[in-house]
């Protein structure tokens, strides 16, 4: 959590410890594995053996925390040599922390890389032997720890424990199962409950519970875990959402192409992500013949293929195309939720094909049409630079990469977009932008991307006849606006906590009949069959319900626009429409011909717009 103040992560890194000295008074025999900050908090990995950890144990746990706070401990950090260090967890029966020091005596600091290198007490550099590692002590409880830490446990600020939960040691299934119990903390008591407020609105916005109760999307046992199922109102916001993206795309020269859900599994051998992901794909067995099969994870080798069909020469580049499709990938079922990760994925694929002295252009395009998307769907942007590491994760020469991550820092800062610089977080074939989404509960979250690859087309042997006659290796650029549309959607949802804007909602207009008479009826046909030849999404609420339990169920399904039919509106062949609130703009509507309220309306829809002009 390198961007964070350094006294914030101090005191976050405070309470893991205060909160183990505290289990330890009340679990005297617990075992600890590592406590690290996260977001907004800190949790510690226990094993209590029998004994467990339940979500009433959590006040027993802060009160003693607060016994701590009070007693203002002082953090004095000390340092050992490896083999004592070794000693004092075989002492203490601290066997996880025994296991940390063992791998580090064998293996330097390599293998603090996949763990969380905060808690070893680590300053070697990559590779170097550990002479030493340090601690830190407050009162009777010691521990493994780097730091830094508060001066003292009375200058920790505000925090609260918030769940328990079960986590592997060392995130690897088959070693033991430990507990992990999180908390949050911050500067002040304001900041706390502002962050509590954020959670409890957080849960009334989830997009699991909002998805059933509007009818959007369901999980089937028998369908299989990761696997989500659109129901009609649910598919409307997919196919909105994705014309959307296409139409942006389609602006700047992209043409739609179309690929097979499975492929050889030599496709991505050739391409590098069989090496890579290989244990993340889905296999495929023919009964027919003896090719190896996979379902497609990603599509960017069907689309090489695709440019490769035919010679292409300088003057045809850039050659764009576009691909709404959908991926699978045998994601873990521990990690699946709701939308947010899936094993089926509809992406709104992008690549490009371009010559070196056209990036700049092909990027400009991109990096607008992804402004564009998310101003219209009201979320604010900014950009994460991701680079490569150090590491030999990633394919192709370095200075490629130096070229390609240089070029898109000049296109992000000549669009004048608010970024910031990420080692690490790179694609293992070029460097990348990653939009970051903020909602209206201020979280952030990775959509859309777009991407410089010098890598693939080097791998598949792709070419242009150049202005003089050599042939040329063209650049690719991965693009997305939504990116994976579920999790877009996961995060759409919770944005506008149901409430969709008229150009996406699943449902436009429902009209309310006030009685089931035929002159009633017949009118609300009328009004439906007009409403439908504008392209709304319209239907009649006829049941034998009251006006009123109809208005409310209206309400509770969101819908933008209710009218009520009766006598009045027969007569008059106007009507008042029951707009919802966050679509208004006046308090006060006046009676409008029905057929000009539904042209605005459906003017509205083309538009896109966030408001209503009713």
């Amino acid at each position: 959590m390198s961007n964070q103040p350094d006294k914030i992560y101090a005191m976050r890194h405070s309470l893991a410890h205060i909160m183990a000295t505290a289990i330890q008074r009340l679990w005297p025999t617990a075992k600890f594995g590592v406590g690290p900050v996260v977001e907004n908090g800190f949790y510690y990995d226990i094993d209590l053996g029998e004994q467990k950890i339940s979500e009433d144990d959590l006040s027993r746990i802060e009160k003693e925390m607060q016994k701590i706070v009070k007693e203002n401990q002082t953090f004095e950090r000390f340092e050992q040599s490896v083999d004592e260090a070794i000693e004092w967890a075989k002492t203490g029966n601290q066997p996880y922390k025994q296991e940390l020091l063992n791998d580090l005596k064998r293996a330097g600091t390599t293998i603090a890389k996949d763990l969380d290198a905060s808690e070893l007490g680590l300053e070697a550099q990559e590779g170097s032997k550990v002479e030493n590692v340090s601690f830190y002590k407050n009162g009777d409880f010691t521990d493994l720890c780097r730091g830094p830490h508060a001066e003292s446990t009375g200058k920790v600020g505000a925090f609260k424990l918030m769940r328990v939960s079960g986590a592997y040691w060392r995130g690897k299934e088959g070693n033991p199962q430990m507990q992990r119990v999180y908390g949050v903390a911050f500067d002040t008591d304001k900041e706390l409950r502002q962050y509590l407020a954020m959670l409890e609105e957080a849960k009334k916005r989830d997009h699991r519970k909002l998805g059933q109760e509007l009818d959007l999307f369901l999980f089937s046992d028998m369908v299989g875990s990761g696997l989500p199922l659109f129901t009609p109102r649910g598919t409307v916001l997919r196919d909105e959402l994705a014309a959307f993206s296409n139409e942006l795309r389609q602006q700047y020269g992209f043409e739609k192409v179309w690929t097979p859900h499975i492929t050889k599994k030599d496709l991505y051998e050739a391409s590098g992500h069989w090496a890579k992901f290989g244990d993340e794909l889905f296999l495929v067995k023919s009964q027919e013949t003896s090719d190896e099969l996979v379902m497609k994870p990603m599509n960017c080798p069907h689309h090489t293929r695709i440019y490769a069909s035919q010679p292409r020469s300088y003057r045809d580049l850039p050659v764009r195309y576009l691909e709404t499709t959908t991926d699978y990938r045998d994601e873990k079922t521990g990690e699946l939720g709701g939308l947010n990760r899936v094993r089926a994925l509809t992406q709104d694929d992008s690549h490009v094909f371009c010559r070196s002295d056209q990036i700049e252009d092909e990027i400009n395009n991109l990096l607008t049409a992804a402004r564009d998307l998310y101003a219209t769907v009201g979320m604010g942007l900014r950009v994460r630079l991701s680079y490569r590491d150090d590491s030999d994760a990633y394919l192709g020469a370095k200075e490629l990469w130096e070229s390609a991550q240089g070029q898109l820092k000049n296109a992000v800062i000549a669009n004048g977009l608010d970024y910031f610089e990420q080692e690490g977080e790179a694609a293992f074939y070029g460097p990348k932008i990653d939009f970051m989404a903020s909602d209206a509960l201020g979280r952030e979250h990775q959509v859309a991307t777009v991407q410089l690859d010098f890598v693939q087309p080097e791998r598949f042997g792709l070419e242009f006849t150049s202005e003089d006659g050599s042939k040329q290796q063209p650049v690719m650029i991965h693009s997305a606006l939504l990116g994976s549309i579920e999790r877009f959607l996961s995060v759409y949802i919770e944005h506008t906590a149901g409430r969709f804007p008229i150009w996406v909602a699943p449902e436009q207009v429902r009209l309310i009949t006030v009685n089931q008479e035929l002159v009633t009826t017949d009118f609300a046909a009328k009004v439906l069959q007009e409403a439908k030849s504008l392209g709304l999404r319209t239907t009649v609420d006829n049941s034998n319900e009251s006006v009123g339990k109809k208005i409310r169920a209206a309400e509770l399904m969101k819908v933008p626009y209710t009218v009520v039919i009766g006598e009045k509106e027969i007569e008059s062949g106007k009507v008042v429409a029951r707009i919802r609130k966050d679509l208004e703009v006046a308090t006060e509507h006046q009676p409008i011909g029905v057929s000009e309220f539904l042209k605005t309306v459906a003017n509205e829809a083309k538009s896109r717009v966030n408001k209503t002009s009713l």
